[in-house]
């Protein structure tokens, strides 16, 4: 029942230019302690151009998270076009500033973003690779009922590997 609460106080948008302060504020080194930490601005920049791209390319959506009551964005979440051992799927990832967290806004965000891929009728799965030592996203996966495949060496940043769990969850 939280959960269903929860979703009703969230709402997706998808990504547009005013997003951009909002990756400079996802930018932080607390936010990306599993991802091989902060960007600098002209990374920034470029995953921002990045995002903006997905959608038209036709290669996935980036969203930004709003909470009701809350006048600016809490966070991101999307999905893209990936390749997975030799498989066309959707990758998922998200992202919630400190203040937000623990209040179910990412599981809810991560579940409203799977159901826009589900609408593409493009891939068969939606794959999510949190590291092992990423608790809160690796239950998210558990409770938006990803099944576990295995723990893996995943490239992220590009040139950077790091050991991560594949989640997968058929659309």
């Amino acid at each position: 029942m939280d959960h269903l609460k929860r979703k009703t106080q969230i709402h997706i948008q998808p990504w547009t230019d005013p997003y951009l302060e909002l990756l400079f504020r996802l930018n932080a080194p607390e936010m990306l302690e599993h991802l091989g930490g902060p960007e600098n601005d002209e990374q920034v920049e470029e995953r921002h151009r990045r995002y903006l791209r997905l959608t038209e390319d036709n290669k996935g959506c980036m969203y930004g998270i709003h909470f009701e009551g809350i006048p600016e964005p809490v966070g991101n979440v999307g999905y893209w076009d990936s390749t997975w051992n030799g498989d066309s799927i959707y990758e998922i990832g998200w992202g919630v500033l400190p203040a937000y967290q623990n209040k179910g806004i990412a599981s809810a965000a991560a579940a409203a973003a799977i159901e826009e891929a589900r609408k593409q009728h493009k891939h068969r799965f939606v794959h999510a690779f949190p590291s092992v030592d990423h608790p809160a996203s690796n239950g998210i996966c558990r409770k938006l009922g990803f099944t576990l495949i295995s723990e893996c060496d995943f490239e992220y940043p590009k040139g950077s590997f790091m050991r991560c769990n594949d989640w997968r969850l058929e659309l």
